[in-house]
């Protein structure tokens, strides 16, 4: 029973820190905040890889962890985002331009949830990873025009809820033996984070970027290489019509 509950502690600690990310954000505390997400991020990651190592998986566990993924991953940068870049613009704009993306990372979730993806692959763009840009990219609000941190936080969205393809690292397993070692790896994570919150976020930015940029680009080359085919058929007939008709 206690071997079963392990993968939720990770799960609920995933929830913790973005609740703390929150608070954090709400206090004026942008950096250490960014950085809750990231540790959140790591909770995530383990949760699973831990499930599958003790044979606990179960739906409780996933419906569990996409409760805890919209608070950590949608809500918490939606508002560290809103707190550093938004607040000072038109309630209009600012409001919705927050409210879509935990409102895209649910419905990315409820369909990761309910339908079967590509092995190897996301479908969209997942929500840790696009909390995790959004939560740094804040941290650039000084550097940054808010019509810009606008414009990135609509892409992040639609990217949630888009068909990019992205590379899914979670299937990679983690031994047994490695479970004990699991609490250590994140405690040492929080101190290195606590001590160098800034530099750390700006660094994993760059990382998470990168990441949802290659998707992005994967799907610009396929939409390129269909267009190709479409118009390499397109001369094909015409030269079939023309030699034909003479």
């Amino acid at each position: 029973m206690i071997q079963k509950s392990i993968p939720s502690l990770f799960t609920l600690g995933n929830l913790l820190l973005g609740m703390f990310g929150i608070m954090m954000a709400l206090d004026g505390k942008i950096g250490m905040a960014a950085i809750m997400v990231i540790i959140a991020m790591l909770a995530d990651g383990l949760d699973g890889r831990v499930a599958r190592a003790l044979g606990a998986e179960s739906e409780f566990g996933k419906e569990l962890d996409s409760l805890s993924d919209v608070v950590s991953f949608g809500v918490a940068p939606a508002l560290i985002m809103y707190v550093t870049s938004l607040h000072d613009l038109n309630n209009a704009l600012a409001w919705p331009v927050t409210a879509i993306f935990p409102m895209f990372g649910a419905l990315r979730l409820a369909r990761f949830n309910v339908r079967p993806g590509i092995p190897g692959y996301f479908i969209g763009l997942p929500i840790p990873a696009a909390g995790g840009v959004l939560a740094t990219l804040s941290l650039f609000h000084k550097d940054v025009s808010p019509p810009f941190m606008i414009v990135a936080t609509l892409l992040l969205s639609y990217l949630m809820v888009s068909t990019v393809k992205y590379p899914n690292f979670k299937k990679i397993g983690l031994p047994k033996k490695a479970v004990i070692g699991a609490p250590v790896v994140i405690v040492i994570a929080v101190a290195v984070a606590v001590v160098f919150p800034e530099q750390i976020s700006k660094m994993i930015f760059v990382l998470l970027a990168l990441y949802a940029l290659y998707g992005l680009k994967q799907n610009f080359d396929r939409l390129a290489a269909r267009r190709r085919r479409r118009n390499r058929r397109h001369r094909s007939d015409e030269e079939a019509y023309h030699s034909k008709n003479g």
